[in-house]
């Protein structure tokens, strides 16, 4: 825990780390020695405690993540991680609403077979809440494109083709909150806080 703290306060600097080190770094009194080291450690503290905000994301299993049994396995990966589910249904949405999910895909030349791929058939949206979800989200999805994905994300680990790559999940806040709105209802969103909280966040 200590050499953790070290390299990511900027007292050890390993391969990867840099940046990170130099956003830790206090920005006050310049000292030295141990007194240097113990405030830079608590700066570092700070900076990490404040770093993430609380938001929600969609994730959209779609219907060969259905068909293949990966449901369970998907939100294993989301509560094993810590964030808190927060909506959820299995159900069959029309092209309407895809057209309008995937409005900014409609340029694209694979855009009417995605549509017509997706209406019908049997998808899993669910909402996740936590702190920076919407960009973890993203990370622990991995690429598009399976292939281009790295070891260990679900693309990676359960997908082999673009066309088949399981899930969606939402790009930014902004596109959260408006595929949210498409999916559900207000009173559908429930608000309730994980007895797992405090083992998850510090936030004092």
């Amino acid at each position: 825990m200590r050499l953790m703290q070290d390299v990511l306060c900027g007292e050890i600097e390993v391969e990867g780390t840099r940046g990170l080190a130099r956003q830790c770094r206090g920005t006050g009194k310049q000292r030295s020695g141990p007194a240097k080291r113990l405030s830079e450690g608590k700066e570092c503290e700070r900076n990490m405690a404040d770093s993430g905000s609380r938001e929600r994301t969609m994730l959209l299993i779609k219907p060969d993540g259905v068909q293949r049994g990966l449901v369970g396995k998907i939100i294993t990966r989301f509560e094993e991680k810590g964030y808190l589910l927060v909506a959820m249904k299995l159900t069959q949405a029309s092209e309407d609403l895809y057209r309008e999910h995937y409005t900014e895909l409609k340029d694209e030349p694979f855009y009417a077979r995605l549509v017509k791929y997706l209406s019908g058939r049997p998808v899993v949206p669910m909402v996740w809440e936590g702190y920076n979800v919407v960009k973890m989200t993203r990370l622990m999805l991995g690429q598009t494109d399976p292939t281009a994905s790295e070891p260990g994300t679900i693309r990676a680990d359960y997908c082999i083709e673009a066309a088949r790559n399981a899930c969606h999940g939402s790009d930014n806040l902004e596109c959260a909150k408006r595929e949210i709105n498409l999916w559900f209802k207000p009173e559908e969103l429930i608000s309730y806080t994980s007895c797992t909280h405090q083992w998850i966040y510090d936030e004092h």
